[in-house]
C-alpha cells in the first residue's frame, strides 16, 4: 500500500461523507413538515417512541442528526426529556439500514441480475437519473429526489474508492501485525469510539470497517468490539451540540451516551463470557460486509430490548450525572427558539409557525382585555395588557431575526412560503398589541378625569366591540388551523366594522350637537374608533395572507381589490348576515 492508496482512502472517505450529507439533507427536505408533525404525535408510549426514532433516522439517514434535533427541541421546551429516550433508542436501530446498503458492495456473482445489486454496477445509473431530475425538472421535490440519488451515488463511489484503497493491506505483513493488537476487546472498543468520534459518522466508520473486511483480514473477534465502540463514538456530535444548552437538554446527550456505553458493557461482557464457556468457533473467522451489518443490527436491537424497560432509570441516571447546582438552576432557562433547529429547516419552520400562533393568541387576548376596561377601568387588567404588549414586541423581534437566519438556509417551496407568510403576519399581531395599549390609555385617561360615555354611546360601542371580538376570533382561529374557509369570512365582517365606526362617529357628533354627550369625549371616542378600525384592518391582512398563501401568492392588495369588485354570492351573504347581526340603535 503506497501513498497514493492513502490519498485514495482519504478521498473515498470525503466522497462518502459528502454523499451522506447531501442525501441526508435532501431526504429531510423531502420529508418537509411531516418530520415535525410526526414528532408532535409523540406520546409517553415507549414503543411508539421507539418506532418514531427508527423511522426518522431512516428518513434523514443520521442518528446523530436526530439526537441534535432532540437536544434543540428539549432546550426549546418543545419536548420533555422522558419523551426522547425511546426516540434515541429507535434512532440506533434506524441507523443500521446504512450498513445493510453498504454490505451490498461485497456481492460477488456471475449472474447479471444479482450483479446489478452491487452498488458499483447500479449507482452510475442512479447518478444519471439523479442529475437528469436535478437539472431538467423545475419542481423542487423532484430536484430534491435527484439530489438524494446523486448523494447516494457519491456515497457508494466513496465506498468503492475506500474498498480499492485498502485492498493491498491484505498482503502487508505490517497490517497483519497491527491487527494483533485489536484482538484485545478494550483496544478495539476504544479505537471504534475514537475513530467514529473524529469523523463524526458511525455510517462512515462502519463503511470503512466493511471495506477492510473485504481484505479477509478482519475477524469477528476484532470487528464485534469495534462495532460497539462505533456506537459510543457517534455520541460525540450530540456532546458538541449540548454545549451551552439548559440542564434538560444536556441530559438528552447523557441518556444517549449512557445507553450506548451500558449496552456495550453488557453485550461485550455477555459475548466474551459465553465465549469463555462455550468457545465460539466463529470468532477467529473472517467477517464479511453482510455479517458486519448483521452484527451491527443485532447489537443495537439487543441493547434496545435490554434497556427499553429501564428507560426511567436512564433518565434518573442522567439527572444524577448532570449537576443541579444553584448556578445551573439560575442558567437553566428554556430557549424560546433554539438555533440548533436551524440545521433542520422543516422543523425550524414549523416551530416558527407555532410561535407565531402564540403571538396571535396573545394579541387577541390583549385586545379583548383592553375592550373589557373601556367602561370600567381596572389597573390589573391594564397591567396585563401592557405586559402582553411587551411580550409581543419581544416575540416579534426574536422571531423575525430567527426567520431571517432561517431564510438563508435551503428551504422547500412550502417552507419558503410559510416563512414569507409569517414575516407578514407577525407584524400585524405586534401592531394589534400596540393598539390595545392605546385603548388602555384612553380608558385610563377617562377614569382619571371621571369621564363616561353616554348610555346610547355605550350601547353602540358594545355592538362594535362584539363585532371586533368576533373578527379577532375568526382571524386567529383561521390562522391557527390554516383554515381558508374561516379566513374568507373575515373581510365581509371587516367591511361591516368600517361602516359601524363611521356611523358611530356620525351619531356621536349629532349627540354632542344635541348636548347629550360631553365635548371632552369627542377626542377619546374619535381615537378609539380609529384604533378599532386599524385592528380590524390588521385582522383582514392576516386573513388575506392565509388565503393568498393557499394560492401561492402574497399580494394582498390585488386580492382585496378583486374580492371587493367581484362581490361573490358567498361574500355578499356573509356581509348581509354580519350587517344584520351588528345593527346600531336609531338614537
Amino acid at each position: 500500500m503506497d501513498i497514493f492508496s492513502v490519498f485514495a482512502l482519504c478521498g473515498g472517505l470525503a466522497f462518502f461523507l459528502f454523499g451522506m450529507h447531501v442525501m441526508s439533507q435532501s431526504l429531510e427536505k423531502l420529508a418537509g413538515g411531516k418530520l415535525e408533525t410526526t414528532l408532535r404525535k409523540m406520546t409517553s408510549n415507549p414503543f411508539k417512541s421507539l418506532g418514531l426514532g427508527a423511522a426518522i433516522t431512516v428518513a434523514v439517514q443520521s442518528s446523530s442528526a436526530v439526537t441534535v434535533m432532540l437536544v434543540g427541541l428539549v432546550n426549546s421546551g418543545i419536548m420533555t426529556l422522558d419523551q426522547t429516550v425511546g426516540v434515541i433508542m429507535g434512532s440506533n436501530i434506524g441507523t443500521t439500514l446504512t450498513a445493510w446498503i453498504l454490505s451490498m458492495a461485497g456481492i460477488e456473482s456471475d449472474n447479471v441480475f444479482i450483479s446489478l445489486l452491487k452498488p458499483e454496477n447500479f449507482s452510475p445509473i442512479i447518478a444519471l437519473f439523479g442529475i437528469l431530475l436535478f437539472m431538467l425538472s423545475k419542481k423542487k421535490k423532484r430536484q430534491d429526489m435527484g439530489l438524494i440519488m446523486l448523494g447516494f451515488s457519491v456515497l457508494m463511489y466513496g465506498m468503492e474508492l475506500m474498498k480499492n484503497a485498502v485492498a493491498p493491506l491484505a498482503e502487508m505483513e505490517g497490517f497483519q501485525n497491527l491487527l494483533v493488537g485489536f484482538t484485545n476487546p478494550i483496544v478495539s472498543v476504544l479505537f471504534g469510539t475514537l475513530f467514529t468520534g473524529i469523523i463524526q459518522s458511525s455510517a462512515a466508520s462502519v463503511g470503512i470497517l466493511q471495506a477492510l473486511s473485504m481484505t479477509g483480514s478482519i475477524s469477528y473477534r476484532i470487528a464485534i468490539p469495534i462495532i460497539m465502540g462505533q456506537n459510543i463514538g457517534t455520541c460525540v456530535t450530540a456532546l458538541i451540540s449540548s454545549i451551552g444548552v439548559n440542564r434538560n437538554a444536556k441530559c438528552v446527550t447523557v441518556v444517549h451516551m449512557s445507553f450506548n456505553i451500558i449496552g456495550t458493557v453488557v453485550c461485550l461482557a455477555a459475548f466474551y463470557g459465553l465465549d469463555a464457556l462455550i468457545h465460539f468457533s466463529f470468532v477467529d473467522k473472517a467477517i464479511s460486509p453482510v455479517e458486519i451489518a448483521f452484527v451491527h443490527s443485532i447489537f443495537n436491537i439487543v441493547t434496545t430490548v435490554i434497556l427499553l424497560p429501564f428507560s426511567n432509570l436512564l433518565v434518573k441516571l442522567a439527572n444524577k450525572i448532570v449537576p443541579n447546582s444553584k448556578d445551573m438552576q439560575a442558567e437553566d432557562k428554556t430557549v424560546w427558539l433554539d438555533e440548533r433547529l436551524l440545521s433542520s429547516p422543516p422543523l425550524a419552520t414549523s416551530q416558527c409557525r407555532q410561535k407565531a400562533k402564540g403571538m396571535a393568541k396573545i394579541s387577541k387576548t390583549a385586545m379583548q382585555d383592553s375592550l373589557d376596561i373601556m367602561f370600567k377601568y381596572d389597573n390589573k387588567i391594564a397591567d396585563k395588557v401592557e405586559k402582553a404588549e411587551q411580550t409581543l414586541d419581544s416575540m416579534e423581534d426574536k422571531l423575525s431575526t430567527y426567520m431571517l437566519k432561517l431564510s438563508q438556509k435551503s428551504l422547500t417551496e412550502s417552507d419558503s412560503r410559510t416563512i414569507s407568510e409569517l414575516l407578514h403576519t407577525i407584524g400585524d399581531f405586534e401592531r394589534i398589541g400596540d393598539h390595545a395599549i392605546n385603548m388602555v390609555k384612553i380608558a385610563k385617561d377617562m377614569n382619571e378625569n371621571s369621564l363616561e360615555f353616554s348610555d346610547v354611546a355605550k350601547t353602540d360601542l358594545v355592538t362594535l366591540f362584539a363585532a371586533l371580538t368576533e373578527i379577532s376570533e375568526l382571524a386567529v382561529n383561521a390562522y391557527a388551523k390554516n383554515d381558508v374557509s374561516l379566513a374568507k369570512k373575515v373581510e365581509p365582517l371587516e367591511e361591516v366594522i368600517d361602516e359601524l365606526t363611521s356611523k358611530i362617529k356620525h351619531k356621536h357628533i349629532q349627540r354632542m350637537r344635541n348636548g347629550l354627550c360631553k365635548p371632552e369625549l369627542g377626542v377619546h371616542i374619535s381615537n378609539l374608533l380609529v384604533f378599532i378600525e386599524r385592528i380590524s384592518d390588521h385582522y383582514s391582512n392576516v386573513a388575506v395572507i392565509i388565503i393568498e398563501t393557499a394560492h401561492n401568492s402574497l399580494d394582498k392588495h390585488d386580492y382585496l381589490n378583486e374580492l371587493r369588485a367581484e362581490r361573490s354570492p358567498q361574500f355578499v351573504e356573509n356581509y348581509n348576515n354580519y350587517k344584520h347581526k351588528y345593527r346600531l340603535t336609531e338614537q
